[in-house]
């Protein structure tokens, strides 16, 4: 069982993004991925390919988040990049692929593919919790939402 909390990193949080759709957020977030080495030159592609085919958003209670994810071949080390948008995006709805907008989303990147339900759930009890997401939301200090994390993952 890997353990999720060291798989968050302050160099790996974004909390004014810009983009106009989805893929220019993946560019964005791919392209210092790569330039931190967690992630191969495939990986931009990998990831917007993977949610065309298995869409990532999710309508939770108390905020819409998307976990967008690639197969792991494009993974050099395990990671969670945080990224909140300064505008929402649309993404499509895990499941059954409806239109939805989101302003949070948590790129998973796992090299063990049997890692990647337990994190995916991991998340999703994340989300459930008001109170953390209250904070999550409220929060603009990138260290402290690190703590956020790292405490409650």
């Amino acid at each position: 069982m890997m353990d999720y909390k060291e798989m968050f990193d302050q160099e790996l949080i974004s909390l004014e993004l810009k983009g106009e759709n989805e893929v220019e957020v993946f560019q964005q977030v791919a392209k210092q991925l790569t330039e931190l080495g967690f992630v191969n030159e495939g990986y931009l592609n990998g990831i917007i390919t993977r949610e065309e085919k298995f869409p990532t958003g999710l309508i939770t209670q108390h905020v819409n988040i998307a976990l967008p994810h690639s197969d792991p071949e494009y993974v050099e080390k395990p990671f969670v990049y945080i990224a909140r948008l300064k505008d929402e995006v649309k993404v499509k709805q895990m499941g059954d692929s409806q239109e939805m907008k989101v302003k949070n989303l948590f790129f998973l990147g796992i090299k063990d593919p049997k890692g990647q339900v337990g994190l995916l759930q991991a998340f999703m009890e994340l989300f459930m919790k008001e109170e953390f997401v209250t904070e999550f939301i409220n929060e603009k200090d990138i260290n402290k939402i690190y703590q956020l994390f790292t405490n409650n993952i």
